[in-house]
């Protein structure tokens, strides 16, 4: 048969990419080996605490920033990255059936829904990280009108602007998704045709390169007005939104840096394929991390007494405060060097 399948093996469905293998049919016939192999019993494990982590981790900032804390701007940025991650996460159970299984058993739609959920939490991820960084330094460069301009409604608009961009980059790979019954067992894999170069460089253009270059952009910005200015006691909040950044390129750079070297090869060595695994696990553990982070940097941490779930609302609503002071400090200073000219 003609069509291109996917070589990567089966327990990394969501993060294979193909190539033509017209031998997969002979190859896959046989009936089905249930996960036995050490390679396959780390990684159910693996995505079986990221599932549980993600959706404890994830569904506490949703609760805390959706309904427990006051609704403010940056609780809406969390909020959508709580979001995004938890959607993700909730779909890891399909990923640990089908490695335990080694055969599909959802249908279509889910096939191509895993594929979407995990695209969709890339885009809107770093896009939401990308916005956090623009909206941080005109904060900071731009306080009077930030502070005019800088509404809850106007940041609900921009989410919902972001999941409407996140959802169409995502809709390419899904579509290439694709279900294969062979005999003993089913298969959930994409089939990208002569297309793949076109989906690997647009998710590394607009996934990665360009939100970088704008993070990076507004962070080298903000570092010097805050130095020049001082206008920050405090520096924590800063320190958040770097390490979630950091946390993310960690995270996803191997594997954009994989999908792009995979274009053009024919076969995959078995060096290439355990890179590819290790990537795809450590892509799949960003959407569990981040509520973590917040808990580690929040204050007191070497304190007993404080909850996990307080250590979230004590991150969250510190970058919040001190922002608002940010902005009416450096208003301040702005209007001072103003009336002494």
């Amino acid at each position: 048969m003609a069509e291109q399948m996917a070589t990567t093996p089966d327990y990394n469905y969501d993060y294979g990419n193909d190539s033509t293998n017209k031998s997969i049919h002979s190859n896959q016939a046989e009936s089905p080996e249930h996960c036995k192999d050490a390679a396959c019993v780390i990684t159910v494990l693996f995505n079986v605490i990221l599932f549980v982590l993600g959706i404890f981790g994830n569904g506490a900032v949703i609760w805390i920033t959706g309904f427990k804390m006051n609704k403010s701007v940056n609780t809406t940025w969390y909020l959508s990255l709580a979001l995004s991650d938890f959607i993700f996460c909730a779909t890891l159970f399909l990923t640990v059936d089908y490695m335990v299984k080694n055969s599909w058993t959802f249908g279509l739609f889910m096939c191509k829904f895993s594929s979407f959920a995990m695209t969709l939490n890339m885009y809107s991820s770093i896009f939401i990280l990308a916005i956090i960084s623009m909206d941080r330094c005109i904060t900071v460069k731009f306080p009077v009108w930030a502070q005019n301009q800088r509404t809850v409604q106007k940041a609900y608009v921009v989410v919902v602007l972001v999941w409407i961009m996140s959802s169409l980059l995502s809709i390419p790979p899904a579509k290439f998704r694709e279900i294969l019954d062979i005999t003993t067992r089913v298969i959930c894999y994409n089939n990208y045709e002569n297309h793949q170069k076109t989906i690997v460089l647009l998710r590394f253009t607009f996934g990665f390169c360009i939100p970088f270059m704008t993070i990076f952009t507004c962070y080298s910005v903000l570092i010097s007005k805050l130095r020049t200015n001082q206008i920050s006691k405090s520096t924590k909040p800063y320190k958040i939104m770097s390490i979630l950044i950091a946390s993310f390129f960690i995270c996803w750079l191997p594997y954009q840096i994989l999908s792009v070297l995979e274009l053009g090869r024919s076969e995959h060595s078995d060096a290439f394929k355990t890179a590819q695994q290790v990537s795809a696990a450590l892509a799949s553990a960003n959407s569990c991390l981040n509520p973590f982070l917040y808990a580690f940097m929040a204050k007191d941490l070497k304190k007993k007494c404080y909850s996990f779930l307080s250590k979230i609302e004590s991150a969250i609503d510190e970058e919040t405060r001190t922002a608002f002071r940010a902005t009416s400090i450096t208003n301040s200073v702005d209007h001072r060097n103003s009336t002494a000219i």
